[in-house]
């Protein structure tokens, strides 16, 4: 990974990476409470979470192509300034805007966000495969990426508790504004593709070689499915905590750090591992947090619920790597942004799905069913994939049309 980071292009866009997460949750956490003190209900909690997840995940695909003709530094800049006067304006106005025109705007800043992985991690690859230094890249965003998403949350809401909904907002604007900054003033990053074919024809060009190309088609769909499995168990941890293990808020942080620690831990494991067969590593990583799932759906008390999800958060910390560098390595270089908006748009719009089925589950049958039926769910899942991987290897190759 130190030789990685050598690359000072790469050091600028791992730092922005892990900072736009920084950003992107703090403001889910202070737009969250902003709503939630204003309606007191669910509802509107969850209309904010379907204006910033999942439907920005249908414009992604097509920003995407769109900037993909554009320099980096550019495209990411103008992105960031943009995001930052957005929270701007939600810091000034949001506790005064209807409910609605908040919610179109944090859909305009999730549609913002998605794009900016999109294109970073389009242009990571741009920056790291000739170096031969790709997965080591990736490994290094991995960390990032899993330290931010264990710290960021806790505390993001200390920070709302002590200076309130606005007050944060107007730091992840002061975030995104130094974000514009750090990427404006980078040197080395791609210039964009030159091309006169028009965005919408390479949109559809992207789409047809996706769906053509058997690896990155086949991993887009496995972690789709996976990912509404995987999610099923977030909406209804707290209810496994407090009801079914009797544990309180300290239970359910309790489980929360255990994940957390284990998907750091599975991040350090695949920048040891990262050099192995990622068919190997995808497999092992995607049983290990269904284990992790049964294990936590079987568990009688709190302390091997938490050894059963530090199984499983040790999975997710490689299995989520894993499948992203597959994809890139698979593809061809000029269809990086585009297979990166779409997978994008997946992991966006993915675990809305599995939200809502996890609440069904929970209220129709009890969490611990819901738990296991993500377990299960997963090892079906990948069991059929490597079915059909093998049957696909061993089938004869097409013959010629007539």
């Amino acid at each position: 990974m130190r030789r990685a980071l050598s690359l000072a292009a790469f050091r600028r866009l791992a730092l922005a990476y892990t900072l736009n997460e920084v950003g992107d949750w703090f403001a889910t956490i202070a737009l969250t409470v902003l709503v939630f003190d204003r309606t007191g209900e669910a509802l509107a909690t969850a209309a904010l979470f379907l204006s910033t997840r999942f439907l920005p995940s249908l414009a992604v695909p097509f920003l995407a192509s769109y900037a993909e003709r554009g320099s980096v530094r550019v495209v990411l800049s103008i992105g960031y300034v943009a995001e930052a006067l957005v929270f701007v304006l939600l810091a000034a106005a949001g506790a005064d805007m209807a409910l609605g025109v908040l919610c179109l705007v944090a859909m305009l800043d999730g549609t913002l966000a998605a794009t900016a992985r999109a294109v970073t991690r389009g242009a990571t690859v741009a920056i790291l495969e000739p170096a031969g230094q790709l997965r080591e890249g990736n490994s290094l965003l991995n960390i990032g990426f899993s330290v931010v998403n264990v710290a960021a949350p806790a505390t993001a809401g200390l920070a709302v508790a002590q200076l309130g909904a606005p007050g944060v907002l107007w730091i992840v604007a002061g975030i995104f504004l130094g974000l514009a900054v750090l990427m404006g003033t980078a040197r080395g990053t791609p210039r964009g593709i030159r091309s006169t074919t028009r965005w919408t024809t390479r949109l559809r060009e992207g789409f047809a070689y996706v769906r053509g190309h058997r690896i990155a088609r086949g991993l887009l769909a496995l972690q789709a499915v996976l990912l509404v499995l995987f999610n099923i168990a977030v909406p209804i941890e707290v209810i496994y905590a407090k009801e079914v293990l009797d544990a309180g808020d300290i239970g359910f942080g309790a489980l929360l750090a255990a994940w957390g620690g284990g998907m750091v831990a599975g991040s350090l494991l695949f920048a040891r591992l990262s050099q192995r067969s990622l068919a190997g590593l995808v497999i092992v990583s995607t049983v290990a947090v269904c284990a992790g799932y049964l294990g936590m759906a079987a568990a009688p008390n709190l302390l091997l619920a938490c050894l059963a999800a530090s199984v499983g958060g040790l999975g997710n910390g490689v299995q989520w790597v894993a499948v992203i560098t597959a994809i890139q390595e698979a593809i061809d270089d000029d269809m990086q942004a585009r297979a990166a908006g779409m997978l994008e748009a997946v992991i966006t719009a993915a675990p809305g799905l599995g939200f809502v089925v996890g609440g069904v589950l929970a209220t129709v049958w009890d969490a611990r069913t819901a738990f296991a039926v993500a377990g299960f769910g997963g090892l079906l899942v990948i069991a059929a994939a490597w079915l059909v991987w093998r049957r696909s290897d061993d089938a004869p190759p097409p013959q010629p049309a007539t």
